[in-house]
């Protein structure tokens, strides 16, 4: 039970607060068991179509709070490295991991984090999908039967063969993600003379994160990584502070960017209500993020950021009124609709501005970077793509497997007796990583990643990652139709506003392959646009690889999609 983690866990250690907390959070649930009583009886007194999705709402609507719930619990840890004790994840180990080049320091601290985190939570992990199994039989709604707690989790997506297109789609990319595994590798293996494994994986603690999901920082960390070190990468911060840029202002930057498209400006009430600066004296959450609140009105959506003066924010800004817009764009349809077409699309539609806002000619557009003949184009993107790839591309196998994993679990795929073996077994033969030290079944590293730990899907990023690159194919393919993909800045393209806006309006009123065909031409999912945006990188790597073949040996075989 929910106590009960709280007691085991000791995630609120404060007696009296804790009993205050576990109150109120008891006060919360019976007034959601009410409420959910309510919509059960209707339905089941009268089945008809208007109670249907009255109980298919609310079911959706108390799977949300409970999702808050468990981000209120947050998997917490503190851990000892080097002799200095009470480190926290953030900040103190994510800094360790993006910023030490010490190969012992960073396998102390990725051990001691799993030892604090995910070893603990094993048997309750345990009983949690054992629990959602029987949840997922409860929950049968008419014409629909739910086996397991990840056919429950699927739901959603209206889509059955969600899982086969997903890696179907990952195999697809493993040759490009193989390429740049290989060159990632090589400089690895220089930086760490007699570290790396004869089956030419990587340790999963030397790419800069915790997880080894992004790997971005070892652009820093590690010689070699960096083609062009002394080549600055585009960034407008400086250009943002000499002109005066306050965080009003790179707000009314982006809401013209959208009304140039075409569509709609933010409201007044955004204007007034909003809060893009941390309030001083206040403690607030920083983390960006943009909000509905379903207003009769319909003009109350927002966005709370602690905005600074960068081009990161900028870029940030783009992404979180993308939200705002799909918000304004459907708030016409029954609330029930009132969503994403899918949950990939909210975050594909955010990433998929930031691509033409962070291209060199966008900026100078908008007069915050000057090109001239010092600026070596070439090589600066070079270096940008290398940057995107290691974020955008390798977290495409990382969030392909964390649900995967789970899938396999919930469907009793694998037996609880090899929960953390079959974990590195997916690791090992999507990512191509390897853990530092040995592990066993008394471990359990999955859990060392929050989503776990709250029960989170993951698979949502990976389709918004791959959804960004093939809606920006779709919105290029008008004034921008002769220009390379990776060059593409949509701005003013009042064609490429018209069919956004169409696909936004929809909501989730149609599925998603329909909107998704509307949009692109294919009711599939495709990476080929992907591919084609890195063409550059792709060109510099194999040019980069004539000494390292891609792939690596995985439980005595070869992969290798090269």
């Amino acid at each position: 039970s929910i106590n009960n983690t709280i007691a085991k866990e000791g995630l609120i250690r404060d007696e009296k607060k804790a009993m205050a907390y576990l109150a109120d959070v008891n006060a919360q649930y019976l007034i959601w068991n009410n409420k959910m009583g309510m919509v059960n009886w209707a339905h089941d007194s009268d089945i008809n179509e208007k109670n249907l999705e009255a109980k298919v709402k609310m079911i959706k609507e108390f799977n949300a709070w409970n999702k808050e719930l468990a981000i209120g619990l947050k998997n917490t840890g503190k851990v000892c490295v080097n002799g200095k004790c009470a480190l926290e994840l953030e900040p103190d180990l994510t800094k360790i991991m993006s910023e030490s080049k010490n190969y012992d320091q960073l396998k102390e601290a990725w051990v001691n984090w799993r030892d604090a985190s995910g070893k603990k939570m094993r048997t309750d992990f345990i009983s949690y999908y054992n629990l959602g199994n029987k949840a997922a039989k409860l929950n049968e709604l008419p014409n629909m039967k739910f086996e397991t707690f990840d056919d429950l989790w699927l739901f959603p997506w209206e889509t059955p063969d969600i899982k086969n297109q997903t890696e179907n789609l990952l195999l697809e990319m493993m040759p490009f993600y193989e390429k740049l595994h290989a060159y990632v590798r090589k400089h690895l293996r220089k930086a760490y003379p007699g570290k790396m494994p004869k089956d030419n994986t990587i340790p999963a603690h030397i790419l800069g994160n915790m997880w080894a999901q992004q790997w971005s920082d070892i652009m820093k960390t590690v010689p070699g990584v960096d083609p062009y070190p002394d080549v600055q990468t585009i960034d407008v911060t400086k250009e943002l502070i000499k002109q005066n840029y306050t965080a009003k202002r790179m707000y009314e930057l982006s809401d013209k960017f959208f009304s140039e498209l075409g569509l709609m400006k933010v409201t007044d009430t955004f204007w007034q209500k909003s809060i893009i600066e941390k309030a001083k004296g206040k403690v607030m959450v920083c983390h960006a993020s943009a909000w509905d609140f379903y207003a009769k009105t319909g003009d109350d959506f927002r966005i709370k950021m602690c905005t600074e003066i960068n081009m990161v924010d900028l870029i940030t800004i783009h992404h979180e009124m993308g939200h705002i817009q799909y918000y304004m764009q459907y708030r016409d349809q029954p609330n029930v609709y009132r969503e994403g077409a899918n949950p990939g699309f909210h975050e594909a539609i955010g990433d998929l501005l930031a691509l033409s806002v962070s291209t060199p000619k966008h900026l100078q557009k908008i007069k915050l970077l000057t090109i001239d003949d010092s600026v070596d184009l070439k090589k600066i993107t070079i270096k940008y793509q290398l940057k995107v790839a290691l974020e955008k591309l390798t977290i495409l196998p990382w969030a392909f497997l964390m649900d995967k994993y789970r899938w396999d679990v919930f469907t009793g795929k694998t037996a609880p007796a090899h929960l953390n073996k079959h974990w590195w077994e997916l690791r090992g033969k999507y990512q191509g990583l390897s853990p530092p030290v040995k592990r066993s079944e008394s471990d359990f590293d999955p859990g060392a990643k929050y989503h776990t730990a709250a029960g989170i899907e993951y698979i949502r990023y990976f389709v918004a990652d791959v959804l960004q690159f093939q809606f920006h194919k779709a919105l290029c393919s008008f004034s921008q139709k002769d220009v390379p993909l990776h060059e593409c800045d949509i701005d003013g393209d009042k064609e490429a506003g018209n069919l956004l806006k169409s696909v936004l309006r929809i909501g989730s009123s149609e599925l998603w392959p329909k909107q998704l065909k509307q949009f692109t031409g294919t009711e599939k999912m495709d990476v080929q646009p992907m591919i084609e945006y890195f063409k550059p990188l792709i060109e510099f790597l194999d040019k980069n690889l004539e000494d390292e073949e891609p792939g690596w040996e995985f439980n005595g075989r070869r992969v290798s999609h090269y």
